[in-house]
């Protein structure tokens, strides 16, 4: 026998039909509404007919000028009421209303005093009817009353019955999530690279949805609650749908922006619906992502009341996870990257029971998600996927699939049949640094300041021992800086070491050095060295206790004082004393590049120079300056003159007699690459 619960999805079975394929009889509910619709639609009928067949109103006159039509023998018949006396006129009668009906308000004694008249001039015309003010009240409210009949009807009935478990809230009620099936997703955790333990922690959950009684032989529990933690784009909500499509069972996703709205208790009413549903199919998997929106801490801030729509919320997920009626056959999935603002009930086990630190990729987690990101480009014989996951330290996977879409693309702007190595360096530069914009044109003593502070950041990164190997440096503007000397880490920086830290404090003091001795001037292009400087030097003595004055403390951990304002952990007296510890940090990293640049002046001005001619030194470059060597390569003008002497035989263009005009200047990029 068919599970009828199962027949609903039944494609086989028509509506209306029961089990044994008979018809059903007609739904009762469904009888009484259209028994009320049809009753509002014949009373609407009757309201236009009784509108309709209403005379206009009679016009009011004084009570001479009705005496006079009735001397005048106009007069058919005259109805007095209550409080007032109406005429009927007989027709051709000059200056009469256009239906012929006439009124003349009067009190009591006015009335006695109007009839009788009238009945000494002709008792006949006299008719009396006793006024009742029930007709003008129905006929005042009825159309009202219809109106809001067919309000309640059309609206609020309607909204009712879609309200689910948002009752009369209607479809604001109802949780927005999405149910994602195998088929919807085509993507499994074979598909995710680079977060190998994470897989492991998750391939367990799987394996309980799909075989419970393994995992109950013994008496465990499968954890109700997983939080997926770590930086942005490091594959969380990857992961979550890489379990969609190995769970043969339904995946509810859905945001955590999503349960709050303009109205109070709509987040937690989606909540209920959301979780009514996945008991309703379990077993099942809802995935919360960005589950900090609505799993802040309570009782923190400026909306710390009760009545909070966040909180109530909250609320809701708390008891829904592990209250009166908990499910097992219910896991929860959720994805944050401020697990620090969580609400400490949400973390507690019995609802994220495991968290899973979802990390950075190593050297060889990139290596891997660099080769499932290249398997849908072209990729030319000298590409090194190796070489590149060593040259992207720190990167997320959403930043290596964005080298690899940027490379696709400007392999494709050049033309090019397949992907080169070239194409994916440029493209790792772009992400990190920014465009090069190759068209902006520089003021030359701009130019000359720009080089001489990047052969300083260069040369005192060649010559410390414990800074980043140096990459490349250019004076061709990226993103926002006129240039840039970028620095290539031999290894995975886990941490910061004294050493390491005073050489790049000092690499970035270097450039403000040079271009001062250079061009007797400071500029504000070293705002971005001075900040990271400053920022090393705090971090050294607040947190990492590398300052002798102030010792192995921490002071850089706030108190929440109740306002949402953090208030400092010391007093005025230690505040001094960090003022003075950050300030000498930085004064000595600046007084030793100093001296590091005087004592190698003169390969500083031979590699500005160079940088002048070429704009771009890669580290190999570098290194053949810093040991009195000479480069020999085409200049920037000269490939630019290459340029414009391809022109086409017989064919005139200006280009070729002007290389500095629009087609052919450094404004233009042309079919040759920059040496950048």
């Amino acid at each position: 026998m068919q599970d009828p619960k199962n027949q609903q999805n039944d494609p086989d079975k028509k509506k209306g039909s029961d089990n044994n394929g008979q018809p059903q009889p007609p739904n009762p509910r469904m009888n009484r509404s259209i028994t009320l619709l049809m009753g509002l639609i014949v009373l609407g009928v009757v309201m236009l007919v009784m509108f309709s067949g209403r005379q206009e109103p009679a016009e009011q006159k004084r009570a001479g000028e009705l005496l006079n039509f009735v001397e005048q023998g106009a007069v058919k018949r005259v109805i007095v009421h209550e409080n007032r006396v109406e005429a009927e006129l007989r027709e051709g009668v000059p200056n009469a209303p256009p239906n012929g009906r006439i009124y003349v308000s009067v009190n009591p004694d006015g009335r006695e005093y109007l009839s009788d008249t009238i009945m000494e001039i002709d008792p006949s015309l006299v008719e009396w009817q006793p006024s009742s003010q029930l007709m003008p009240v129905l006929l005042g409210t009825l159309p009202w009353v219809l109106l809001l009949l067919i309000v309640w009807f059309f609206l609020f009935r309607s909204l009712r019955g879609m309200g689910g478990g948002g009752g009369m809230l209607g479809n604001f009620g109802r949780s927005k999530h999405k149910v994602v099936s195998k088929e919807m997703t085509n993507f499994t955790l074979n598909d995710v690279a680079g977060v190998q333990e994470a897989k492991e922690e998750v391939w367990e959950i799987v394996e309980f949805l799909k075989n419970p009684k393994k995992f109950q032989r013994l008496g465990g529990r499968i954890p109700r609650g997983v939080l997926l933690i770590g930086e942005p784009g490091c594959g969380k909500t990857l992961l979550a749908k890489a379990v969609a499509g190995e769970a043969e069972v339904p995946f509810f996703s859905i945001s955590g922006s999503d349960f709050v709205e303009m109205f109070v208790g709509v987040g937690a009413s989606r909540v209920r619906d959301l979780f009514k549903q996945a008991k309703e199919s379990s077993p099942c998997i809802i995935f919360l992502d960005e589950i900090d929106a609505v799993g802040r801490k309570r009782g923190s801030g400026f909306n710390s009341g009760g009545h909070d729509e966040r909180e109530q919320t909250l609320n809701a997920i708390l008891v829904e996870m592990d209250g009166f009626e908990s499910n097992d056959q219910v896991i929860v999935m959720a994805a944050t990257n401020r697990a620090d603002v969580l609400d400490p009930a949400l973390t507690r086990p019995g609802r994220f029971d495991r968290q899973i630190v979802v990390p950075l990729p190593d050297l060889q987690g990139r290596f891997e998600i660099l080769k499932v990101h290249a398997k849908k480009i072209k990729m030319g014989p000298d590409v090194d996927l190796e070489k590149l996951a060593r040259s992207t330290p720190m990167f997320s996977g959403a930043d290596l699939a964005a080298i690899i879409n940027e490379a696709a693309i400007i392999a494709t702007l050049s033309s090019k049949d397949f992907v080169e190595q070239y194409d994916f360096e440029e493209a790792r530069d772009k992400v990190r640094y920014g465009r090069a914009y190759k068209s902006r044109k520089m003021d030359e003593e701009d130019r000359i300041g720009t080089a001489y502070h990047e052969a300083g950041h260069a040369v005192a990164e060649y010559l410390l021992p414990h800074a980043d190997p140096l990459h490349k440096v250019t004076i061709i503007p990226r993103g926002q800086s006129l240039g840039s000397t970028m620095s290539l880490p031999e290894k995975d920086r886990q941490g910061y070491g004294v050493k390491y830290l005073h050489d790049t404090m000092r690499v970035l003091c270097a450039g403000r050095i040079a271009e001062n001795r250079k061009t007797g001037d400071v500029t504000s292009g070293a705002a971005m060295d001075i900040r990271m400087a400053t920022r090393f030097a705090r971090y050294m003595v607040l947190e990492w206790g590398m300052s002798e004055r102030l010792g192995f403390v921490d002071y850089a951990t706030p108190r929440d004082n109740g306002g949402g304002m953090p208030e400092k952990n010391y007093s005025e007296q230690t505040a001094r004393i960090v003022d003075e510890e950050v300030k000498r940090l930085v004064d000595e990293a600046f007084s030793d590049a100093e001296k590091l640049i005087e004592d190698n002046w003169e390969k500083l001005v031979v590699l500005a120079e160079e940088l002048l001619k070429y704009e771009t030194l890669n580290a190999e470059e570098v290194d053949k300056i810093m040991h009195g060597e000479k480069l020999h390569k085409p200049t920037v003008s000269e490939l630019l003159d290459a340029e414009a002497a391809k022109v086409a035989p017989g064919r005139s263009d200006s280009r070729a007699d002007n290389p500095t005009s629009d087609g052919a200047g450094p404004e233009s990029e042309g079919p040759f690459p920059s040496p950048a």
